[in-house]
């Protein structure tokens, strides 16, 4: 598991609000001075989920550590917010009604055995020729999949064939840590 203090899970559901919020208003990310908190600062793969009514309203993330987490926070903030093409562009008068889930990705490990890949504990990459899906662990568990279920909608969702995880795909699995905003009592930034 990739744990993170209840201070800096409090700071990045902050940040993210306030990045969707500030680009709906003016059209710009906003500029988030850089923490002093390593683990804040450390680069680390994530996702950005937004609900809407307990449904899904955009999800957009990295799954390779290359920026650093408040950065990564920040702009797939905006992204699921304006740019997840599911959806259409949030709108401001939407926000109030946003709940907001934040995954944090541990480094990814290659499954050389798919009974290896625990439901509700694990994350999925699946990876063949130029195509990949991935599914966060919570995405099994909400729609009550079982294991071979989970392997073939993450194939569905890179858009291959939904056997291919049987052969010839890359496997790795990867745990997160997993907040939202209304578990959490979150002070506004402004």
């Amino acid at each position: 598991m990739c744990q993170l203090s209840e201070a800096s899970q409090d700071y990045l559901l902050r940040i993210s609000r306030v990045a969707i919020q500030t680009h709906l208003v003016s059209g710009i990310e906003p500029f988030i001075p850089p923490p002093t908190e390593k683990e804040r600062f450390q680069k680390r793969g994530a996702f950005v989920t937004l609900y809407h009514n307990k449904r899904l309203r955009g999800c957009v993330g990295y799954v390779q550590p290359v920026t650093p987490l408040f950065r990564v926070v920040t702009q797939c903030s905006v992204s699921a917010a304006v740019e997840d093409k599911r959806f259409p562009p949030l709108k401001l008068r939407e926000l109030s009604a946003i709940e907001i889930e934040l995954s944090v990705l541990s480094a990814l490990q290659e499954v050389k055995n798919p009974l290896d890949i625990e439901i509700g504990r694990h994350g999925l990459l699946i990876s063949h020729e130029a195509q990949q899906g991935l599914l966060l662990p919570q995405v099994a568990v909400e729609h009550g999949w079982k294991h071979e279920q989970f392997l073939e909608q993450t194939c569905r969702k890179a858009g291959l064939q939904i056997a291919v995880w049987r052969n010839g795909a890359r496997l790795q699995r990867f745990t997160t840590t997993v907040f939202r905003e209304k578990e959490r009592r979150i002070a506004s930034l402004t």
